[in-house]
């Protein structure tokens, strides 16, 4: 096993995007530069991408479908699956290729990206970890990652493919002229990690105290890739954080799993009357028109299911229209609860999945939260346009349409701490809302992680203040980024910076970007005019591919304001903010006067 350790140079003077440039006019000079208009730091206006903000006359994007069958191999931690894919070239342009994601390379010690992070290497490390660095750091093939075994058109010709990394070029037999559309076949298997001790965003997880396992099975099929009018091809490749970019299409995905597994994913489930018992399809008829959560699979019958594990299978069959993506989660561990919302006449489900150790946390909160949070989201956006939305108990944070996983159990006996509970809250809150950023203002998350992860949690904190005006917010207020802001410009990134090159994360992608809008609204804007644009801009970008201009552009355009100023300063910069106190007054309390009656 050779061991390589990689020094990584900076070179100065360069940026990896040059949209991303803090660029001034007259950068010597003592006034006006804050003030200046953006100018040529943002793309420039054409028939695609207008000057207000709006996707011009000409705009495009392409489509892709995807007609899935999958089987989940317990025994063997192994998902097998073949998919159908019909790809649509919308674009002016004549493609001799098409790029796809193997998001599950990033398992392989082969085959992933191979890219350094900025974690530092702490003074005093455990054996273990280094024995991790070392399993991943070596020429060993470790088994894991996309095995692709077929790939052709449809009428069974083999296609020419390479693999890189983490993404595959796939080589047209004949040039896919604009207007037509390309439709090919490929067979794929993985094996499949655990989460808890190899990370990612899916996989599974082990319970030794009763030997079951929970799935989720997210970035798990290859995905094509999203061609655009202003970048081309996104491939970049998947390092682990910055998360994915990708083409509206329909699904049908059918899933094989162990008979006596609960089954949660994206889309409507078109075959319960097959897989339910009687009593569980009384229930979901039950659950369409209450006004509380109502177990579809109740605790006891999932506890049974725990000491069972049948061994016979079943398929279940999902549709989902005009989604990016596709998720899902099986478990024989899974309650089920469900529950109708109304958005504007329109009927959403809202549906829980957790363990009987999440029971007693889940089950008076988890379902409610999420009925919440689409409606707060379709207040400050645009009604939610699907017919469900999913959160999933798997001890993580990410999000998918119309599901997406999140954490929050409680102790052995049952208990909870309010911090534990308050956490559990925020992150479904944050999860479920991701389902209007990015999942339909459908943002580019591998460049700029700010597109969906500011705005979702600037939206998330008017959710949860809403929810409860004694909320414990973690970002949002102004006075929660103070600490931040003030360190060294060695440790500040500006917000308009590419996904792999931030350091704190989570205060530079997700705090800042929340802070500004909260300014915005509270402060500079009002509530009036910021809300207004901010509508219009989700009205705008729904179901396309919007670009930082096209965020900075609408909120001027519908608002009236000049924010040139503001996207500079607190976008583009890392500037202290430098404001001064003109005047102060305060109130002195009359103590001697007499207290007003009533009226």
């Amino acid at each position: 096993m050779r061991r390589r350790i990689y020094f990584l140079l900076s070179i100065l003077c360069c940026s990896y995007w040059a949209t991303a440039q803090n660029i001034q006019n007259n950068p010597g000079s003592n006034h006006g530069n804050k003030f200046e208009q953006l100018g040529s730091i943002i793309p420039t206006p054409n028939e695609y991408r207008t000057a207000s903000g709006a996707p011009g006359p000409k705009y495009w994007q392409q489509r892709c479908d995807y007609d899935i069958k999958c089987q989940l191999d317990e025994k063997n931690l192994k998902l097998n699956g073949s998919e159908l894919v019909t790809y649509f070239n919308n674009s002016p342009n004549t493609l001799t290729y098409l790029w796809l994601q193997l998001d599950e390379n990033e398992h392989s010690t082969v085959n992933n990206a191979n890219y350094q992070g900025s974690n530092r290497m702490t003074s005093q490390m455990s054996q273990q970890q280094m024995a991790r660095i070392e399993e991943t750091d070596t020429d060993k093939d470790n088994g894991y990652g996309f095995m692709i075994t077929r790939l052709t058109d449809v009428t069974d010709k083999k296609l020419n493919y390479t693999i890189n990394k983490t993404m595959m070029r796939l080589e047209l037999p004949a040039p896919l002229k604009p207007g037509q559309r390309f439709a090919f076949k490929l067979d794929w298997n993985y094996k499949i990690s655990d989460r808890r001790v190899m990370g990612g965003r899916g996989g599974y997880e082990f319970f030794p105290e009763d030997g079951n396992h929970l799935f989720t099975m997210t970035q798990w099929y290859p995905r094509l890739c999203v061609y655009s009018d202003f970048q081309g091809w996104q491939n970049h490749q998947f390092t682990g954080r910055g998360e994915f970019a990708l083409t509206f299409g329909n699904f049908k995905v059918q899933m094989t799993v162990p008979a006596d597994h609960v089954v949660g994913a994206t889309g409507e489930c078109q075959n319960y009357a097959a897989n339910l018992t009687a009593a569980q399809l009384a229930r979901w008829q039950k659950a369409q028109t209450s006004k509380e959560p109502v177990e579809i699979v109740t605790l006891a019958e999932a506890k049974a299911a725990e000491k069972t594990k049948s061994t016979k299978t079943k398929t279940l069959i999902f549709k989902a229209d005009n989604v990016r993506d596709f998720a899902w989660t099986s478990s024989r561990k899974f309650v089920w609860d469900a529950m109708p919302v109304t958005i504007e006449g329109k009927k959403i489900m809202c549906m829980s999945y957790y363990a009987k150790e999440a029971y007693n946390l889940w089950r008076p909160y988890s379902t409610k939260v999420v009925a919440h949070t689409i409606k707060s989201y379709s207040k400050f956006t645009i009604p939610y346009p699907y017919p469900v939305a999913q959160s999933v108990e798997a001890s993580n944070g990410m999000e998918y349409p119309m599901i997406c996983f999140n954490n929050g159990r409680t102790e052995k006996d049952g208990t909870y701490s309010e911090a534990t509970k308050y956490a559990m809250l925020g992150v479904i809150i944050h999860e479920v809302g991701h389902n209007f950023f990015p999942m339909i203002i459908n943002s580019d998350e591998r460049q700029w992680t700010w597109m969906d992860e500011g705005l979702n949690t600037f939206v998330e904190y008017l959710t949860e203040e809403l929810f409860d005006n004694k909320f414990p917010v973690r970002r949002g207020p102004a006075y929660l980024i103070t600490d931040y802001m003030k360190l060294s410009k060695d440790d500040l990134e500006p917000i308009m910076s590419n996904s792999e090159n931030i350091a704190n994360f989570g205060a530079n992608a997700y705090s800042k970007p929340a802070t500004g809008l909260n300014i915005l609204r509270e402060t500079i804007m009002g509530r009036e005019l910021f809300d207004y644009a901010f509508k219009e801009y989700a009205r705008r970008w729904a179901f396309k591919h919007p670009e930082p201009a096209d965020f900075f552009r609408t909120m001027e355009d519908a608002s009236g304001e000049d924010l040139d100023w503001f996207w500079r300063g607190w976008f583009y910069g890392t500037e202290a903010c430098d404001i001064s106190l003109d005047s102060v007054k305060h109130s002195v309390p009359d103590m001697s006067a007499a207290p007003r009656g009533p009226g």
